[in-house]
């Protein structure tokens, strides 16, 4: 699996999210209009000296930085990443690629569509490997397309069946 954009053990916030940003050769203009937040904030997060993120700039960041909300989490705790969330989850079905992903599929909590009731897929059916970016909208170990997952998902997911209630 493809660890870069994990954190590091003992990063800061603001080099973490300085790291991503250069790798993604972006400024930090850029950055603050493609996540929504403004300037100077992204600025002093930066610097070291906003060292908590609020709910909303958590999941603007790591939208804009294609990154799970939870690597945002550990990094302001201080904790190690949990091998659980190292990927990112999507729902084939209701996923367009070129877009970025629901916010509640990054949940951890989450294993089904909120949409469509079908199974979140984590990995690439075709090698297995977690998806880590949607920098592509495929599998950039085997090519596999995971819009494709459409098509195997009835042999290998399962959908919720809703309850019907009588009145």
């Amino acid at each position: 699996m493809d660890t870069h954009k994990i954190p590091q053990q003992d990063e800061a916030l603001g080099g973490y999210i300085k790291r991503l940003r250069l790798e993604l050769k972006m400024s930090q203009n850029e950055l603050s209009r493609s996540a929504g937040i403004h300037l100077h904030s992204l600025g002093k997060i930066e610097r070291g000296i906003t060292t908590r993120l609020s709910y909303k700039t958590r999941h603007l960041l790591a939208r804009a930085l294609s990154i799970p909300t939870e690597y945002l989490e550990a990094v302001c705790k201080k904790e190690k990443i949990s091998p659980q969330i190292a990927c990112i989850k999507f729902c084939p079905r209701c996923w367009i690629p070129g877009t970025p992903t629901e916010p509640i599929w990054d949940d951890i909590r989450s294993k089904h569509c909120f949409l469509c009731g079908f199974e979140l897929m984590s990995h690439c059916l075709k090698c297995g490997r977690s998806v880590i970016s949607f920098q592509h909208s495929y599998c950039p170990y085997c090519g596999f397309y995971y819009k494709n997952t459409v098509d195997k998902i009835s042999q290998t997911s399962k959908t919720l069946k809703k309850k019907s209630y009588k009145q």
